[in-house]
C-alpha cells in the first residue's frame, strides 16, 4: 500500500464532507479526484423543490450555532445569522470549495456504480455519466463521503393507510398541506421542525411520538445556543456523569416537565440520546396548534389508531423516522452499516479489514458533523502520506469504543454512529497533535 502524496485518491461526494476531504489532501500535496452525482457542490444541502438527493426542505435553518459549525480556518460570513439557512450553508460550502481549489477537481453529473477491491489494497472505481457512459479507474485510496441522510427509513405498521403517506425526505413545504388533517411521526430534529411549518397552515398537525425526547431551545442558557452554551463544560474538562448531571439540570429548569406539554417525560439523561434543538415545538404544544400524540397502533383506511386506544382521522402522514446508512457502490456482502447494524470503524473512519478505505463524516454527533469531518480529513491526508499510523491494537479500541457507545445512548438505530461533538473533536485533535 503506498502511502506518498502520489497515491491516486478517490473521494465520493462533493457535499460538506467530501469537500474538506478533498481541501486537506490539496494541502498536504495530494491532487484527488472527487466524484458527485449533482451538478454542483453541497450535497443534501442543494435544495429543490422536486424530490432528489436532498432532505433540505424550503424552511430549514441548521439546528447547531454558525460558531460551531463553521470548518477550521475558514469561518462564516458575519453578518450570518446564529442559525443560517440553507442557502446561506450552501452558499458557505461552495466558497469554501472554490476558496481552497477544491471544485476544478470534481467531476460533477458523475455516479459512483461500483467500488471493488483489487489487488495490493487498490480498488476499481466504476463511475457513470450523466449520459450513461460507464469507465472504471483504479485507486490507490477511496474516500467515502457520501452522506447519510438521502435514504429514506419507512416505518411499517399493521392495516393500510388510504390517505397520503410520504417520508420526511419527500417532504419541501407546507404549502400542500394547507387546510389538512396532518400527523407526523417522530420525535428528531425533523419530525419536529415539519410539525411546526404544517401547523402554521394546516386544520390541525398531531405528533407521535414512541418514547420521551430531550428538547431544548435554540436559545437557552444566558440567550446562547446550546452548544456555546455547553463549550466550557468540556473545556474544563468535566467527567462525562457530571456533564450529564449539570445538562440535564439546565434543561429541566429551561423547558420544566415534558408533561406539561403533554409529551412523555424521557427515560434517559439528557446526552443519552440525539438531542432535538427546537423552540417552537414546546410553544406550539402549549398554545394548542400541535398535538401531541402517542406512538401508531395501526391503521385503518383513513383512521390512525394509537396505542393509547385513541383514533383519529387523517388526510397525511409524514414519517420522520431516519436514515439508512447506505452505501450503493459496494456489494451488501462486502459493507454493510444498514438496519441498525453496527459500525466497526476506528474513529468512525478506520476499517480494521480494508486499511485503504476510510470514511468520512460517518457520524451523527450531538453538534455538527462538519468540523468533525474537516477534523477526520487532516488525520486521512497524513495517513495517505505517511505521517500518521492507526494504533495496533485497532481492533480492541473498537470493540470498546462499540461497548462505550452502547452504555452511553439508549438503542436506536440512529445511534450506531452518534458521539458527543466536543469530546469527539477532542479525540481527534489529540491524534493530530501526536505528529
Amino acid at each position: 500500500m503506498e502511502h506518498s502524496t502520489s497515491a491516486r485518491v478517490c473521494i465520493i461526494g462533493a457535499g460538506p464532507s467530501g469537500i474538506t476531504a478533498a481541501k486537506n489532501c490539496l494541502q498536504v500535496g495530494i491532487t484527488p479526484v472527487v466524484y458527485e452525482k449533482g451538478d454542483q457542490v453541497g450535497g443534501n444541502w442543494v435544495y429543490s423543490p422536486r424530490l432528489s438527493h436532498s432532505s433540505v426542505f424550503e424552511t430549514t435553518h441548521i439546528i447547531s450555532s454558525k460558531r460551531h459549525s463553521q470548518y477550521d480556518g475558514y469561518p462564516m460570513p458575519k453578518d450570518y445569522p446564529d442559525y443560517p439557512s440553507h442557502k446561506q450553508v450552501l452558499a458557505y460550502f461552495q466558497g469554501y470549495a472554490d476558496h481552497f481549489g477544491v471544485t476544478p477537481l470534481i467531476r460533477f453529473n458523475t455516479e459512483v456504480c461500483r467500488v471493488e477491491k483489487s489487488g495490493g489494497e487498490t480498488w476499481r472505481v466504476t463511475v457513470q455519466s450523466s449520459n450513461g457512459e460507464q469507465h472504471t479507474e483504479t485507486f490507490d485510496y477511496v474516500l467515502v463521503a457520501n452522506g447519510h441522510h438521502w435514504d429514506p427509513r419507512m416505518p411499517t405498521y399493521p392495516g393500510t393507510f388510504t390517505g397520503e403517506m410520504l417520508h420526511s425526505h419527500a417532504f419541501k413545504s407546507a404549502e400542500p398541506y394547507r387546510n389538512k388533517r396532518v400527523l407526523v411521526i417522530g420525535g428528531g430534529n425533523s419530525a419536529c421542525d415539519i410539525a411546526v411549518e404544517t401547523s402554521r397552515v394546516a386544520a390541525f398537525t398531531a405528533i407521535s411520538m414512541r418514547r420521551g425526547y430531550h428538547i431544548t431551545p435554540k436559545f437557552g442558557l444566558f440567550g446562547q445556543p446550546p452548544d456555546v452554551a455547553a463549550e466550557p463544560m468540556y473545556k474544563l474538562g468535566l467527567p462525562r456523569p457530571v456533564r450529564n448531571v449539570i445538562f440535564t439540570a439546565i434543561n429541566r429548569m429551561l423547558v420544566g416537565d415534558y408533561r406539561q406539554y403533554g409529551l412523555e417525560r424521557p427515560k434517559h439523561h439528557v446526552m443519552g440520546g440525539h438531542l432535538v434543538n427546537n423552540s417552537e415545538l414546546l410553544y406550539f404544544l402549549r398554545h394548542g396548534k400541535i398535538h401531541p400524540r402517542k406512538d401508531i397502533a395501526r391503521f385503518d383506511e383513513n383512521t390512525v389508531h394509537f396505542v393509547d386506544g385513541t383514533a383519529e382521522p387523517y388526510d397525511v402522514v409524514i414519517a420522520a423516522t431516519g436514515f439508512n446508512i447506505t452505501f450503493p457502490f459496494f456489494e451488501r456482502d462486502f459493507i454493510d452499516f444498514s438496519a441498525g447494524k453496527s459500525v466497526p470503524l476506528y474513529l468512525r473512519m478506520f476499517h480494521p479489514d480494508h486499511p485503504s478505505l476510510l470514511f468520512i463524516g460517518l457520524v451523527q454527533p450531538l453538534g455538527t458533523i462538519w468540523p468533525l469531518s474537516d477534523l477526520q480529513s487532516q488525520l486521512a491526508a497524513r495517513y495517505i502520506t505517511g505521517q500518521y499510523n492507526p494504533p495496533a491494537d485497532m481492533r480492541a479500541r473498537i470493540a470498546a469504543e462499540q461497548a462505550d457507545l452502547q452504555k452511553r445512548f439508549y438503542r436506536a438505530d440512529r445511534h450506531t454512529i452518534e458521539v458527543e461533538g466536543f469530546e469527539f473533536a477532542a479525540r481527534l485533535r489529540k491524534e493530530l497533535r501526536g505528529l
